[in-house]
């Protein structure tokens, strides 16, 4: 019998391939790579550290729980070779199109000759399929081909680039290899600061909503997910967002009521937006004359002294 692995995006669809009794082991990534840092020239050990260190000082686990986890995950992927078929399962958003990016360029660096390399990538939500559905997308699956690899490794190499230009680039590359690629490459251009007014997509698009009627987070999140064509964003980075709102110098957001703001919210804390948060949403003030900017986009480290504005009118990069 064919030994499989099936690696995919979490553990949801791991959850689901279970139930259909799908042959083979499984391997959830596990890896938000969207936020945080995911520099350069680093090997997957290292950078394994680096992302683990990242989502333990984001508070979004154990740091030793976490660790293990990306160690436990990245030896399974070294020991690849001991399988006859590795299938990678992944969806069309960012979150899934960057972790078969970072699979992709692994392998084409590193699969054994012995061992087949197949891919599903599909314009649905693993983790919200039925059993039998899932099953279906065996049908679906093709044969890793040497172009997609020679792609993923020059947009993964991009992506980590401190040059967010070469990422930039790949709106005008051909990327017909990986068809959901270029929508990934631009959603990710949307996450950095606005040219109106500093915000990226999502926190821009969570303004608005706040400012559209009095919703508590849970709710405030639910209509953000419907500003998605592609949704990628977990709420517990989507908490971040309000936290960041709440506590710069004026507030963008407050509660009602001078409720007291936790994490993870509750849902009777009502959010309100503030005369800074209108400020800023119209383009009167800057959110990076406010925040205490720090964040990495991909290998992309933005501080006050880095600063890269995303000029939606003209689809381009600003350096300021």
């Amino acid at each position: 019998m064919e030994k499989v692995l099936n690696i995919t995006n979490g553990d949801c669809a791991v959850d689901i391939m279970r139930q259909t009794c799908l042959a083979g082991d499984f391997l959830p990534w596990r890896d938000v790579l969207h936020e945080g840092p995911v520099p350069e020239n680093l090997s997957l050990a290292e950078l394994s550290k680096i992302r683990s260190r990242f989502i333990s000082d984001s508070g979004w686990g154990e740091p030793d729980s976490i660790e293990t986890s990306f160690a436990d995950r990245d030896k399974v992927l070294y020991s690849h070779g001991e399988y006859d078929h590795v299938i990678l399962w992944f969806e069309h958003d960012l979150y899934d199109q960057l972790q078969l990016l970072q699979l992709l360029d692994w392998f084409n660096a590193h699969k054994d000759k012995n061992t087949r390399l197949s891919l599903i990538c599909v314009d649905q939500y693993l983790g919200m399929l039925s059993p039998q559905a899932m099953k279906d997308l065996l049908n679906l699956q093709q044969t890793v081909s040497a172009d997609q690899l020679t792609l993923a490794s020059h947009a993964w190499a991009a992506f980590r680039s401190a040059d967010p230009r070469l990422w930039f680039e790949l709106l005008n590359a051909d990327t017909e290899a990986l068809p959901f690629l270029s929508g990934a490459v631009l959603r990710m251009l949307e996450e950095y600061p606005a040219a109106l007014n500093g915000l990226s997509r999502t926190a821009q698009q969570t303004l608005l909503i706040i400012n559209e009627s009095q919703y508590n987070p849970m709710q405030v999140f639910g209509r953000y997910q419907q500003t998605e064509q592609r949704r990628f964003l977990g709420d517990v980075v989507f908490w971040g967002i309000l936290d960041e709102f709440i506590h710069c110098d004026p507030p963008l957001i407050e509660l009602q009521g001078n409720q007291a703001w936790s994490l993870p919210p509750c849902a009777d804390q009502i959010l309100l937006i503030t005369e800074g948060g209108l400020a800023v949403l119209q383009g009167r003030r800057d959110w990076l004359d406010l925040a205490n900017y720090n964040r990495w986009l991909g290998g992309v480290h933005l501080t006050a002294d880095n600063i890269w504005r995303w000029d939606s009118n003209a689809m381009c990069l600003i350096s300021s």
